[in-house]
């Protein structure tokens, strides 16, 4: 039987995999898992999951900048945006019902997957 601790660690192996390949997206496979194995309730799990994915995102970057070098001129105005996102989402985060996180979690990830495929 899997300990907790390898469950855990074949999870955060999984996000990174996944983080790694495309940018991010670690979190698909991420929220399912805290919430199923670690069994955090769902505030906690998405709280948990971007706590996570944020090192993975920063190992990522630096991979991509140092393999890829995309163009530095074109990164700056979606990291300007998506600081002011992060910062207004998080600081709303606590008066979000979590089933609507569920609802939005859910929708966004059809919605790429649809656009993925047909891309």
């Amino acid at each position: 039987m899997m300990t907790d601790r390898r469950k855990h660690q074949l999870a955060g192996a999984a996000g990174g995999l996944i983080n790694g390949l495309f940018g991010g997206g670690g979190g698909m496979v991420l929220l399912p898992l805290l919430t199923k194995w670690s069994r955090l309730e769902a505030r906690a799990a998405f709280a948990t999951c971007v706590a996570v994915i944020f090192p993975m995102c920063c190992v990522s970057t630096v991979v991509y900048l140092w393999e890829v070098r995309p163009a530095l001129e074109l990164v700056l105005p979606y990291l300007a945006g998506g600081v002011a996102g992060g910062l207004a989402g998080g600081l709303r985060f606590e008066r979000v019902p979590v089933r609507l996180l569920k609802v939005i979690f859910g929708l966004f990830l059809l919605y790429a997957g649809v656009r993925y495929l047909l891309w």
